[in-house]
């Protein structure tokens, strides 16, 4: 589909010479007289981008752009004007245009700013879509007593700094909890840095989470900034916190209690404000008792417990998780959602979901590739495996 330009200028032949060139370039390109018409076309329909004209009666091209950065869907705006100043360009920039071009324009310029305009414009599209698809896949759902007393506890812990562990088992969705605590504090403008200690091999994990200066080990060539300074301001969410080594425990409670970290082979203290977050499948009282996890450790992680119920004690959330992961998976392929029978409803809440909301969305998954348009009971006792 052609790209969508807007022509935004009070003189008529500045107008068609620019469609002509544009058009010929296989841009869909319409025209507006004055700002008052210009904001009216831009309220009623989406384009691109917008060539406008700084210089016009009634309504000058500030005016317009900033009025226009009101709307819901503004297009990147591209300031054209025969009296341009420095001045003018900086302020067009402050308000938001993409670039400021003075009359008459170089047609080359011209073409390769549009160019560039448009492909801000698709990034800027493009990255809306992933949050919003990110932002569905991070949905906590259910509205079993458990998950709603999760939910309620989150809206109290959240705007606190308090650190919060977070115990449950494999796939029960440790990490969204996680992730609503750091959405709703006032660090979510701020990253959230996730490390999976699990995944970590033990002589790595420390240069993982604070850095390392380079030369420090054989194998560091440049100097690398750890996860506790990329979460500078922001969470650090530590996953699997249970399989941590004990050398490495010691370090981030040294890290929790002062504030500070140094890197692998370095010697500088280095001074972060961060929020932590822990998670583990594991029951930390026990791997205390049996030394292998920090007891002073435990107490600083735990100022607030959540515990993450498994699938098999909130069955009941299972007909809005199969939804919601019907709805995703349709999203994914660009199909339409599959419907479910409530049978099949049924014989899912029968199963010992092991792997929790895992195991349940790639169940979901098998059974939308397998079945038909409606995936029945026959289906479930035929491809579920539970």
């Amino acid at each position: 589909m052609a790209k969508r330009i807007l022509i935004i200028d009070d003189e008529k032949s500045i107008r068609h010479t620019l469609k002509e060139i544009l058009e010929y370039e296989n841009y869909d390109v319409e025209e507006a007289e004055n700002g008052k018409e210009a904001l009216k076309m831009l309220s009623e329909s989406e384009y691109d981008a917008a060539l406008c004209d700084i210089k016009m009666p009634e309504m000058d091209g500030i005016e317009v752009l900033e009025k226009a950065k009101e709307l819901e869907q503004a297009p990147q705006f591209i300031m054209i004007s025969a009296h341009g100043t420095i001045e003018t360009a900086v302020e067009a920039t402050k308000k938001g245009a993409y670039d400021f071009i003075q009359k008459p324009p170089d047609l080359n310029r011209l073409l390769v700013t549009i160019k560039n305009a448009l492909d801000k414009s698709n990034l800027i599209q493009e990255t809306k879509t992933l949050r919003k698809k990110v932002s569905s896949s991070m949905q906590m759902v259910g509205e079993s007593p458990a998950m709603m007393e999760i939910k309620e506890t989150i809206e109290k812990v959240a705007p606190t700094e308090a650190r919060v562990l977070i115990t449950g088992g494999n796939g029960t969705g440790k990490e969204l909890v996680a992730n609503a605590l750091h959405k709703l504090s006032g660090r979510s403008k701020n990253p959230l840095i996730e490390v999976n200690c699990a995944a970590i091999p033990s002589e790595l994990i420390e240069s993982e989470l604070f850095g390392h200066e380079k030369g420090s080990f054989t194998s560091a060539v440049k100097q690398r900034i750890g996860k506790f300074e990329q979460a500078d301001k922001g969470t650090l969410f530590l996953d699997e916190i249970g399989d941590m080594s004990l050398s490495a425990q010691a370090k981030v409670l040294r890290a929790l209690q002062e504030n500070k970290i140094t890197r692998v082979g370095g010697e500088k203290e280095i001074q972060v404000n961060v929020r932590i977050l822990a998670a583990t499948n594991k029951d930390l009282k026990k791997e205390i008792a049996e030394n292998r996890f920090r007891e002073d450790l435990y107490h600083r992680l735990s100022v607030i417990l959540i515990k993450v119920p498994s699938l098999k004690d909130r069955t009941e959330d299972i007909p809005m998780l199969v939804e919601k992961f019907l709805s995703d998976i349709a999203e994914s392929h660009g199909t339409t959602p599959k419907t479910i029978h409530a049978d099949a409803i049924k014989l899912l809440q029968k199963g010992q979901w092991t792997g929790n909301i895992r195991e349940l969305r790639n169940v979901v998954e098998r059974l939308v590739i397998m079945s038909e348009q409606e995936i029945k009971e026959d289906h479930v006792k035929k491809y579920a495996d539970i």
